[in-house]
């Protein structure tokens, strides 16, 4: 469930493989955890219904919320339960089509799945692997390119993530146009957790080209390192890691105002 994990096999196809978006795959899992939400207006008590920690829900609910244009669960902090969750009608949509699509494709993947029986299974079985792939980016995040700027060797690309949130992306030349990367063009944003460095206050000068002001809405202190959810804007996150020592120089605590700074070269563009 967490985007951090890596790797997928053949052994584990269903037709969830062909409902990912860039990163991070929409699996049966994440959709019963929507409907769990969806039914009980809480995102700690869907975490108990379909077996997650409350942290292994919210990471999955932070990471539908930046693969789609639009949050497919809103929150609200608070309250006795630990605050109150709604699937929004694009996650309802989500749900709906991701179930359409399953039944669809129910007899394509059971013929797939013959097939690993037979001759060519091999190749067949690297095939899938490449479709159940994962990133160990934290973070990524679904938008629409904006703007391309080429140069002799790079080119700087910006993607409208949400509205009022852009992330700047510098890649080759070449890159851009293996990608077709082009105004328009739907892309990925993916950013490590640990190419994210945190600030507080105001005016700041400094060298990274993307500047993302945010809330913190998570914080999880390990013995060594800690772990920080900003709320951005449109529903989206972003997530840095960095030391205890700085988190606590820092004085981050949920509802504090943070600039997240990502150097444009540190932003690796996908596209499906």
């Amino acid at each position: 469930m967490d985007s951090d994990e890596t790797g997928s096999g053949a052994e584990d196809l269903d037709a969830t493989l062909l409902l990912r978006r860039g990163a991070s795959r929409v699996g049966a899992e994440r959709i019963a955890l929507l409907e769990a939400v969806a039914e009980l207006g809480s995102i700690s008590a869907a975490a108990k219904r379909v077996g997650l920690s409350y942290k292994g829900a919210w990471d999955a609910v932070q990471a539908l919320n930046n693969l789609f244009d639009q949050p497919v669960v809103s929150t609200q902090a608070g309250g006795a339960r630990g605050g109150a969750a709604a699937v929004t009608p694009r996650g309802q949509a989500l749900v709906g089509a991701f179930h359409r699509v399953e039944a669809e494709l129910a007899e394509t993947l059971a013929r797939l799945q013959a097939q690993l029986a037979g001759d060519g299974a091999d190749d067949l079985k690297g095939l899938l692997w490449s479709l159940g792939m994962k990133t160990s980016a934290r973070n990524a995040l679904r938008g629409v390119v904006a703007e391309v700027i080429e140069g002799a060797v790079n080119s700087e690309v910006t993607l409208k993530v949400a509205e009022g949130l852009e992330i700047v992306a510098v890649v080759t030349c070449q890159s851009v146009a293996d990608l077709g990367l082009v105004p328009g063009k739907p892309a990925m944003a993916l950013i490590k957790a640990s190419f994210v460095t945190l600030a507080v206050g105001e005016g700041l000068k400094t060298s990274a080209r993307n500047q993302l002001r945010g809330q913190v809405s998570h914080r999880e202190d390990g013995a060594v390192s800690s772990e920080v959810t900003l709320a951005l804007a449109g529903g989206k996150s972003l997530t840095a890691t960095l030391t205890r020592a700085s988190a606590e120089i820092l004085d981050l605590k949920p509802g504090d105002s943070v600039t997240a700074l990502v150097k444009a070269p540190h932003v690796i563009l996908a596209v499906d």
